[in-house]
């Protein structure tokens, strides 16, 4: 099942992925960008945009309908609101923060690139699609009908030879060839699975699928496509984001309020922070200096600012209804993958 690797796509480090996300190692194109975290509100139609200097929501800002997540552009230059019902991306100029027209794309819940920045990939949840677009006109390449339902994240192998993607409502995970767009298999995860968020270990050896029913993360060998252990983290297992220094797994569990720090070194849980009060902790990302993971309460109308030294809450800051897929930018990194912020 290995397939040759993509290539036209950066040179990476195959000890540590994520070596170009180092604390503030900004890249020139968006050093001088202003920081902020974007907020899409799903219930409100709205993006609700926070200082994340203090904490305080400056503007709120209609999009189209159903506004699902924040996407960075492959080259940094833009940001993408992905207005799943609206049919439509409204772009963010992220140096001035200023929202442009919006572009029409059909059924956009969530959004992609592949490594090689050579297109963009819709995933259609509903169309059951994955749409591979031009990068910047978001206009059609080429599609890929896939035979699940609810096809939704998604990540890269090392040499973004393949990608894995999640299926939440239908239990399954598709291996897809990046280059030839093909199907290379489907792994169901068993009956009442609702796999979501998909993230690679640094040195590329486990991948982590977040279920959202099963409390935990599936881990997979990549190559060969196959499940290999299971991790119980906590009620409602859902987003999965990789810290600074490459050393730890923050998996949001949204059924308890709760983050679990997952250490690579060790493939275990060494810790799990609770919200106090409860919460339901969904999307978002980590700060460029690495210290605080901004977290979305997607039923509680509210966004969680968290301390990645202790887990204690730093602030809770009222949004919009249904808040999800934040986005904190600019972060570190040379590259956008996409969803709220996958960098390399």
């Amino acid at each position: 099942m290995r397939v040759g690797a993509l290539s036209g796509m950066p040179e990476y480090d195959p000890k540590d992925l994520y070596a170009a996300d180092r604390p503030n190692e900004l890249s020139p194109v968006v050093k001088n960008d202003p920081s902020f975290v974007y907020v899409p509100n799903t219930e409100s139609n709205t993006v609700s945009v926070i200082d994340p200097a203090t904490y305080k929501v400056v503007r709120t800002v209609e999009v189209g309908e159903q506004p699902q997540h924040v996407v960075p552009g492959w080259d940094l230059k833009m940001l993408w609101v992905n207005n799943d019902q609206g049919n439509s991306l409204t772009p963010i100029d992220p140096a001035t923060g200023r929202f442009g027209t919006p572009v029409a794309v059909h059924d956009p819940y969530n959004l992609y690139f592949t490594p090689d920045g050579r297109s963009a990939m819709v995933m259609a949840e509903a169309d059951r699609q994955i749409v591979f677009r031009d990068p910047h006109t978001m206009a059609v390449q080429d599609t890929l009908d896939v035979p699940c339902a609810g096809v939704n994240h998604v990540d890269f192998s090392p040499d973004g030879s393949y990608f894995i993607a999640s299926c939440e409502f239908s239990g399954q995970l598709l291996k897809v060839d990046t280059a030839k767009r093909t199907l290379l298999g489907v792994v169901d995860l068993g009956h009442g699975a609702m796999p979501q968020d998909v993230k690679i270990s640094p040195d590329g050896s486990v991948w982590y699928v977040a279920d959202m029913t099963a409390n935990g993360v599936w881990t997979l060998d990549g190559d060969r496509f196959k499940v290999t252990g299971f991790i119980p983290t906590g009620a409602g297992a859902h987003g999965l984001y990789v810290s600074r220094d490459s050393k730890d797994l923050y998996i949001s569990n949204r059924g308890e309020g709760s983050i679990s720090v997952l250490d690579f070194a060790t493939n275990a849980v060494r810790v799990k922070w609770r919200i106090p009060g409860g919460g339901s902790p969904d999307m978002g990302g980590i700060s460029a200096d690495g210290k605080v993971l901004w977290l979305s309460g997607r039923y509680n109308a509210e966004v969680y600012a968290i301390s990645t030294t202790d887990g204690h809450l730093i602030a809770r800051i009222p949004v919009g209804q249904g808040p999800h897929g934040l986005c904190v930018y600019p972060q570190p990194g040379r590259y956008s993958l996409g969803h709220t912020g996958i960098f390399r």
